[in-house]
């Protein structure tokens, strides 16, 4: 990815820069010097996300509750909850915490009709590009619990394609070569919040974890779909999404 990818970056994303200069936020959960547009979608064209932006898919009516602008979710059943309408060209910002050790959960993009079509209870999207969630007491408890390494995911914001989703991950990769692994580790752990900014463009998914770009990947097919908050075991916390729909 790196140095042929710094300048597609510059590229891609020097008009949105220019729309906020840095802003310095304080507390220890805010990244600091990230340019604002970013970190709060205050630019133009942002809108905020809210209840009556998604749709229920496949979890029950208690498992997704709002309350003074945080999304809670209850982690049961497995499930997503979804956009009720489908997007193509967007860029998303988001904060989430988990609020216990382990925690699971994750965002996914391009989810098409027919991956979410019948899907019951307990299961997830038959395909669609996830931008993982996970609380770094995950990987203890997959070891604890399978006897196996934990080397094939991390828990600091991995990309991959989901089912009959296809992806091109950005290195460095996963043993297998499936998943875009962190080039950083920035991700905070349970009852911190942390910071997303996704950017969906043409095929190409690039995620940044609190301020700085970390995975991502290109040629995904689908390029368009639903946008999904996952249920995964665990509660998990959302505030201040806010998406831009792009030409």
């Amino acid at each position: 990815m790196r140095a042929a990818s710094f300048r597609h970056r510059l590229v891609g994303i020097g008009w949105l820069l220019a729309l906020a200069a840095p802003l310095a936020i304080g507390g220890s959960d805010e990244p600091a010097d990230f340019p604002k547009a970013f970190l709060d979608g205050s630019g133009p064209g942002w809108k905020a996300l809210g209840e009556a932006d998604f749709a229920q898919v496949n979890c029950n009516p208690e498992t997704w509750t709002w309350n003074g602008g945080v999304l809670h979710c209850t982690g049961q059943p497995i499930g997503v909850i979804r956009t009720r309408t489908p997007l193509t060209n967007f860029e998303l910002v988001a904060q989430w915490r988990h609020l216990r050790s382990g925690g699971n959960s994750g965002i996914f993009v391009w989810a098409s009709e027919q991956a979410l079509d019948g899907i019951k209870p307990g299961s997830l999207p038959r395909g669609g590009i996830e931008v993982q969630i996970l609380d770094h007491g995950f990987r203890e408890q997959f070891e604890k619990r399978s006897k196996k390494k934990a080397d094939w995911f991390t828990t600091h914001g991995d990309v991959f394609a989901v089912g009959t989703s296809k992806m091109t991950p950005f290195p460095p990769t996963s043993p297998n070569g499936s998943r875009s692994f962190p080039l950083k580790n920035l991700s905070r752990g349970f009852g911190h919040w942390n910071h997303y900014y996704v950017r969906c463009i043409n095929g190409e998914v690039r995620l940044w974890v609190n301020g700085e770009e970390v995975s991502g990947g290109t040629g995904c097919q689908p390029r368009t779909g639903y946008l999904c908050l996952e249920s995964e075991g665990a509660p998990v916390e959302f505030r201040h999404l806010r998406i831009r729909e792009l030409p």
